[in-house]
């Protein structure tokens, strides 16, 4: 399969629902500082996926564990630890991230699914590295659902 890729914010995309890149789950997640895709769904959706996703224990590398959305409107939140307990996004845990969110997709059977560029911001991967490794990945799934690839850049200011 191959992902449609746009430019934009994955909070403003028209699917069922969305990937945020995560950690293990290990460390609780209100000591963590919000950044990225999690600090922006954690500033829109509030604390509820959060709660839901603590009781859900540790979570494999790579593994993916879905939740509800809060105030998001989406059906779900799917939630890949896309990096290691140093912070660091592997090519494994990116690659695994994607098959897992994608297994989570195909079982509950949803539509259509936005995931960000997984490692290339707290995991410290290069953004073309990263994508390059997702839409590899993405060659060897079988899936109805559409899927969309978001590349958030920030807005150019000139003062």
């Amino acid at each position: 399969m191959r992902p449609e890729i746009v430019q934009g914010d994955l909070l403003e995309q028209e699917v069922e629902v969305i990937v945020n890149a995560w950690n293990r789950n290990i460390i609780p997640w209100w000591l963590l500082i919000p950044q990225g895709v999690s600090g922006a769904i954690k500033k829109k959706a509030g604390y509820a996926p959060f709660c839901e996703l603590a009781k859900k224990g540790a979570i494999p590398l790579g593994g993916a564990v879905l939740t509800g959305a809060g105030r998001l409107n989406f059906k779900n939140i799917i939630h890949v630890a896309g990096i290691n307990l140093l912070w660091i996004a592997t090519d494994k845990s990116i690659r695994r991230s994607v098959r897992s969110a994608m297994q989570i997709v195909n079982e509950y059977k949803f539509k259509s699914v936005a995931f960000p560029i997984i490692g290339s911001g707290s995991g410290s991967r290069r953004r073309k590295k990263a994508l390059s490794l997702m839409l590899d990945e993405f060659e060897t799934i079988d899936s109805p659902a559409q899927v969309i690839m978001v590349e958030y850049r920030k807005h150019n200011t000139h003062f």
